[in-house]
């Protein structure tokens, strides 16, 4: 990924990033945060769609839903 942010979902398997913003509500932002995924966090992703989205993060993989993906800004 050259320059910018661009949402968690369109990243290409394999790709280091890290998390810059989440654009969601306060719920969906809470659980995102119970699950580690805070600003300046880096992660890889393992897993692209259809389905779910599978990351690593501090050696652990979460699944993420496309929606949930979506609002999740990285750079």
């Amino acid at each position: 990924m050259k320059g910018g942010f661009m949402p968690l979902n369109m990243v290409n398997p394999g790709e280091e990033v890290t998390l810059m913003a989440i654009h969601a509500g306060r719920g969906l932002q809470s659980r995102l945060h119970s699950m580690g995924l805070f600003p300046g966090v880096k992660m890889k992703v393992l897993k692209g769609g259809p389905g779910p989205l599978i990351v690593s993060v501090r050696d652990t993989r979460l699944a993420l839903g496309c929606g949930m993906a979506h609002k999740i800004m990285v750079g």
